[in-house]
């Protein structure tokens, strides 16, 4: 009886010592794969800097800057405030336009942007619905596997949770809008860039013969028009 139970015992053991043996060696490939991935997507953004780098050119917007300056600032940021109805805040605008600036870009194009992006919310909280790709996430609605090198560009650092932040997530599209104007030369192809990607992009305009799209002309229509309300004022 006893030899019966040891026998069990050491079954027991041996099943034991197997299952942790297979779950190492399946854990230490796993981490080989995730290691593998990482060293491709490394490689890929490596040759992407290679073959297309960035033509961005930063104003030195602070050498001229002076209270006649700051009053078009302001002039423009109420603008924004009045055209969402409160829900884009003032501290909000106020960055948008001076770092939209800062990149010799319309601020009304990366205002007109996140309203679209957000659905007219403003909210920097916004996550966007289930994707093949994943979720987008805040008022600039980034998704995790864009917003890491994006980040790098700008040369800040990267965290999901900052992708929460107004200024950090406005930041980052005024970044990335710098990229793809410098990449394309013109707002048709940058926006629909943004929208549906680089591959949407080209795919968009194998179809159509052009990148106007609704998305593209929206922003800048609208852009058009609160600028013209902002001046004019």
């Amino acid at each position: 009886m006893r030899l019966k139970h040891y026998g069990l015992f050491f079954l027991i053991i041996i099943l034991i010592v197997t299952a942790f043996i297979v779950n190492n060696l399946y854990y230490e490939r796993t981490i080989d794969e995730l290691e593998d991935e990482n060293d491709r997507l490394e490689e890929e953004q490596a040759e992407t800097s290679e073959k297309e780098p960035m033509q961005s050119v930063h104003l030195d917007w602070s050498a001229d800057f002076s209270y006649q300056s700051w009053e078009k600032v302001e002039q423009q940021a109420n603008n924004m405030v009045e055209d969402s109805n409160g829900k884009f805040d003032k501290s909000w605008a106020l960055f948008l336009v001076q770092k939209a600036k800062a990149y010799d870009i319309d601020p009304f194009i990366v205002y007109e942007l996140l309203k679209v992006e957000t659905g007219d919310t403003f909210d920097p909280e916004l996550v966007g619905p289930p994707t093949d790709y994943g979720r987008a996430y805040g008022m600039s609605q980034f998704m995790e596997n864009t917003a890491p090198w994006i980040a790098d560009m700008a040369n800040l650092p990267y965290e999901k949770e900052l992708l929460f932040n107004p200024n950090y997530s406005i930041q980052l599209s005024v970044v990335y809008l710098d990229h793809l104007y410098g990449k394309y030369g013109n707002w048709d192809e940058a926006l629909t860039a943004y929208h549906r990607g680089i591959g949407g992009l080209e795919k968009y305009q194998a179809e159509n013969g052009h990148a106007e799209s609704w998305y593209a002309v929206e922003i800048q229509e609208k852009a058009e028009q609160n600028r013209s309300v902002a001046y004019n004022n």
